[in-house]
């Protein structure tokens, strides 16, 4: 049997290539890509999808998501059968591969992204997943993955009462994998699904279902996992036991925030957008999750509270009811004033903002004789205290002052008078 050297075997690889029939087959290719992306734009069309939204099919662009390699793949395989009954195949039997590979890093990358965020160990698993997808790719190409697979069938090890190789170890690991992947997939769409279009007390029942699934699907995937990499669920009643005395000592207060978050979603009694002041610190609540509460001030200052604290401390909900929050301000005249006169001065200018609500009224009372003049306690009502009190509070005392100096009401300065008391010698 004659031999082959590396240039011989690399030249009978790279033969099909240069035939006339792999340009026919590279024009198809690109005619390929171009459908595909015709059919993500109409799409993305068709469905009003905002370029500024994650999204696992369509992504931020179109052409980055799920969708793009997807189509991309089915119109190969199609355009390949089609070439298969008139050509020999050379590039598509390369193109597909690559494709293959693509889909599944778009898919991992997209649901880790989508279901994660920006953290930094995401973008590790994003690159981990890349470079395993391109590397099998290569090896399945110039068809060495066989040949590895079938070395690592011979590495076995007894564990328990069963022989493991490691080919069934990491097939199985990447299985897991993928149905984590799947479930993680499954939920965010589940969650974005129910938290479109949302707000207020409906916003934070949808968010304690959307939690409440998430954590099933992700323990049903996980127990697929580990069935997939052949571990025997059985075996996990004693770790489901440890894991009890576990929580029970050293992960109670994890414990306790968690089973709060789920108490505060379910009880509604603090929402998604509601005005609160927790330890001093007072501001808009953006999110509730299972474990802690985002509340952000208007001073764009954000807290981090564990649902623990919420739950056992007292908290002033400013719009658990009604949104409408009362604000006042004190103003001192001179005793020789009109008190009528003064008390409408402060009610018209009182009046001239908008944020000030015509219903209830403001009032203007006569608080208090001070040592230095007459005080009024001006009270009003504000119904969006999201935007801000201190700003509607000072508008209001400016066109206070503004309307007294315009009518010369005297704003008495503090006196004190002193005697002095001359000893005789």
């Amino acid at each position: 049997m004659k031999s082959t050297t590396p240039i011989e075997d690399f030249s009978q690889w790279l033969d099909p290539f240069t035939q006339t029939g792999a340009l026919i087959e590279l024009g198809l290719l690109l005619v390929c890509v171009l459908l595909a992306w015709l059919g993500v734009k109409a799409v993305g069309k068709a469905l009003d999808m905002d370029s500024g939204v994650p999204s696992i099919w369509m992504g931020r662009k179109g052409v980055d998501g799920v969708l793009f390699p997807a189509l991309l793949l089915a119109l190969a395989y199609s355009a390949r059968a089609v070439v298969a009954k008139f050509l020999p195949v050379a590039v598509f039997q390369l193109a597909i591969p690559v494709l293959i590979s693509l889909l599944v890093i778009r898919v991992g990358v997209r649901v880790l992204h989508v279901a994660f965020g920006d953290k930094r160990w995401v973008r590790v698993m994003e690159r981990s997943i890349s470079w395993m997808a391109w590397f099998a790719m290569v090896l399945w190409t110039l068809g060495l993955l066989p040949v590895i697979l079938g070395e690592l069938e011979q590495v076995t090890w007894t564990l328990g009462g069963s022989a493991i190789s490691l080919r069934t170890l990491i097939e199985g690991v990447l299985t897991a994998g993928a149905v984590l992947i799947v479930t993680l997939w499954i939920s965010s769409a589940i969650e974005a699904k129910l938290l479109r279009s949302a707000t207020g007390g409906e916003l934070s029942l949808r968010k304690a279902v959307s939690n409440a699934l998430k954590a099933l699907l992700t323990f049903v995937g996980l127990m697929m996992a580990l069935t997939a990499v052949g571990i025997d669920l059985t075996a996990l009643s004693v770790l489901g036991g440890a894991i009890g005395v576990g929580i029970g000592f050293g992960l109670q207060k994890l414990a306790a925030n968690y089973v709060s978050g789920f108490v505060i979603l379910a009880e509604r009694s603090m929402r998604i957008g509601d005005m609160v002041r927790v330890d001093n610190f007072e501001g808009r609540i953006t999110d509730i999750n299972a474990r802690y509460t985002v509340i952000r001030s208007l001073t764009g200052r954000e807290s981090i509270v564990p649902n623990e604290i919420l739950m056992t401390t007292r908290v002033e909900n400013l719009s658990l009811a009604d949104t409408r929050v009362w604000l006042s301000t004190v103003v001192s005249v001179a005793y020789d004033s009109d008190v009528a006169q003064v008390q409408a001065l402060l009610e018209e200018a009182t009046l001239k903002h908008q944020r000030v609500l015509r219903d209830p009224a403001p009032g203007v009372s006569l608080s208090a004789f001070g040592a230095d003049g007459l005080e009024f306690t001006v009270g009003f009502w504000i119904g969006d205290p999201e935007n801000g009190q201190m700003a509607i509070r000072s508008q209001v005392n400016t066109s206070i002052l503004e309307a007294l100096r315009a009518h010369q009401i005297e704003i008495p300065y503090p006196q004190r008078v002193v005697h002095t008391r001359v000893l005789a010698s």
